[in-house]
């Protein structure tokens, strides 16, 4: 089953670590994802920017009988964690990617959680039962 993992902290202190600091957490978590690459199980990983930098198209009020989507700058978040990156891993189970969460959470002090949900690959391209990605070997 493919599992994404969703990493929330507070943008604040994680976009303030020093080069040095951030290159300590980023050994200590290539530490953990390397036995994930090496079985050919670790997907995109990534850090998503501030949320400074995000945009938000959102569903806006009927006008003349046509909703228009607003766009609206940030994500607006009301609380002080966001969410900051991702996984994309195959695990042979939900017990597995919570010990690989747990893992992480260990490297990187400016995590303050992670949330697990498993989904599917949609291949919109293609016909048939190849459109569903549901990972497994």
């Amino acid at each position: 089953m493919l599992y994404a993992i969703l990493c929330y902290a507070d943008e604040e202190t994680v976009f303030a670590w020093s080069k040095e600091e951030e290159k300590a957490v980023m050994d200590r978590l290539l530490a953990v994802q390397e036995p994930l690459m090496s079985a050919g199980r670790l997907g995109p990983v990534g850090r998503l920017m501030p949320t400074t930098a995000a945009t938000t198209v959102r569903k806006g009020k009927s006008v003349a009988g046509r909703e228009e989507p607003l766009v609206l700058d940030g994500p607006f978040a009301e609380t002080k964690e966001v969410l900051l990156g991702f996984y994309t891993a195959e695990f042979d189970s939900l017990d597995a990617a919570v010990a690989f969460s747990k893992e992480l959470s260990v490297a990187n002090p400016g995590s303050t959680s992670y949330e697990i949900r498993p989904f599917y690959v949609f291949h919109p391209g293609r016909m048939g039962d190849d459109k569903i990605d549901e990972g497994g070997s």
